[in-house]
């Protein structure tokens, strides 16, 4: 009997998902949106990935600025998958899907060798059918083991203009899996309905599956630049001696120059051992407000609600709220996202259009396109209660044995004042503990510091004067999470 190979999930977790704005964004992006699960749709790749068989380890590829923050997504999900131990690799900038996946498959060939079996998987996709997805799976795992670059191709439930697409060729063995004809770009409208109609043609999933060696000499047939190039940045950060495999950092200077270029151009359409898995798993890739709806029940007029809402000779709406009590009269076919910063309105046809409100909010440089008004960091969050000219205010929770950096600012002061737990200060050359109640004035220029000794949260208002209260204000001296 032949030996079964290691399976190792690679998990893409990365991209702003702008079409989800305003809860998407660039640093709280698509993968961490919760579903009416509760769970973030990072966590439920992850567990997807954690019940398959024969998996033992998987491997989130991110970008080093999402690092704690997937961390702790994954951390809150560990006790449901105790059995598969998780590697981090990160990246330094995004450079698209064929880069990534050049360098997990050399991360995987030491964590598992040659023979390993990659199972590739965006970490941002719903799939309602897990045992469909299984049964696809094991036909991946099965052609990928005699050599084949496997996609997996979704049955196509309309003519959909949003996809790229798969014709199927001939079948391979005693099926389901079949020889890929060809790629298609995503087509107009006329085009994706005769696809429909003739059969054979499948949505392109961006699912991926194959061994270690096969997808590594793929890029040296087809993309032997991005080989190359990947081959150094490998090369120079496992040089690196503060870097394990557990979390391997991607060394910045050599990886911002591999071309950025998804592994379907890079080397899919160009392969001729490439094979697809139809499935009919529940997939969307939940790329638009109006798919996001789609995966919620709807009432007899056709209104879909998260949250709090009330809706008056009203149909066919989809309203998301965050905190607030949102009404709605009088109006149809609506798509109303409210969160505590920003609200948006538009039409249930229009969706895919939100990107291009991102587009115009970072042409102005608001910073509504990149944070909420409450920010994660390493260390906890911070909420903006209230801002206007030359005055912050925000509440900041560190967790239990968490420290803020050693820094200072140049242009603005700061009043803490602690309400909940105790807290270690450093401020300037005094060094304090306090608790509720108590307060610190640090002056501009003060370097300083606040930690958490505590088993629970600490919690503090921060009050900030002066004539800039950017975020770019932070001169860091010493920051135990590595950053600058």
């Amino acid at each position: 009997m032949s030996k079964i190979p290691a399976i190792v999930p690679v998990i893409l977790s990365g991209g702003a998902g702008t079409r989800l704005w305003p809860v998407s964004r660039e640093a709280h992006p698509k993968p961490f949106m919760r579903l009416q699960s509760g769970e973030s749709l990072l966590q439920a790749t992850f567990l997807r990935a954690a019940g398959l068989a024969n998996v033992s380890q998987t491997l989130v590829v991110t970008n080093r600025e999402y690092y704690f923050k997937t961390k702790d997504d994954l951390d809150e999900v560990a006790g449901k998958a105790d059995a598969v131990d998780v590697s981090f690799l990160l990246e330094p900038v995004g450079r698209n899907t064929a880069p990534a996946i050049a360098l997990a498959a050399r991360h995987v060939r030491e964590l598992a060798g040659d023979d390993a079996v990659l199972l590739v998987m965006p970490s941002d996709h719903v799939i309602a059918d897990a045992a469909a997805f299984q049964r696809a799976v094991s036909a991946a795992v099965a052609a990928a083991g005699e050599g084949r670059l496997v996609t997996f191709g979704v049955v196509p439930t309309a003519p959909e203009t949003g996809y790229g697409y798969i014709e199927a060729g001939d079948v391979l063995g005693n099926g389901p899996t079949r020889e890929v004809a060809r790629f298609i770009e995503k087509p107009d409208y006329p085009k994706a309905e005769r696809f429909i109609e003739q059969g054979g043609f499948f949505w392109n999933s961006g699912i991926f599956c194959f061994r270690v060696r096969d997808i590594l000499d793929a890029f040296t047939a087809h993309a032997s630049e991005i080989d190359q190039s990947v081959a150094i940045t490998w090369k120079a950060s496992r040089a690196t001696a503060s870097n394990d495999l557990r979390t391997m950092h991607a060394d910045a200077d050599t990886f911002q120059k591999a071309a950025n270029i998804s592994i379907d151009y890079a080397v899919m359409e160009r392969a001729d051992n490439v094979a697809v898995v139809p499935g009919d798993f529940g997939w969307s890739d939940v790329g638009s407000w109006r798919s996001f709806a789609d995966m919620i029940a709807a009432d007899d007029l056709g209104n879909k609600v998260v949250g709090d809402a009330v809706l008056v000779d009203a149909n066919r709406n989809y309203v998301h709220t965050d905190g607030r009590l949102v009404a709605v009269v009088g109006v149809d076919d609506l798509i109303v996202v409210d969160t505590p910063d920003a609200l948006l309105i538009g039409h249930r046809e229009k969706t895919q259009k939100v990107k291009d409100v991102v587009e115009q909010l970072r042409l102005r440089d608001h910073e509504s396109a990149k944070l909420h008004r409450t920010v994660h960091r390493p260390w906890g969050t911070y909420t903006v209660l209230e801002e206007g000219k030359d005055f912050k205010m925000k509440r900041i929770v560190v967790k239990p044995g968490a420290t803020l950096s050693l820094q200072m600012h140049h242009h603005r002061s700061e009043h803490w004042v602690i309400v909940q737990g105790k807290a270690e200060v450093v401020n300037g050359d005094n060094v304090l503990r306090l608790e509720k109640d108590q307060s610190t004035y640090i002056p501009a220029k003060n370097k300083h510091r606040i930690a958490n000794p505590g088993e629970t949260d600490l919690v503090f208002i921060e009050v900030q004067t002066g004539d800039y209260l950017g975020e770019d204000d932070i001169v860091r001296f010493d920051d135990r999470y590595g950053r600058t």
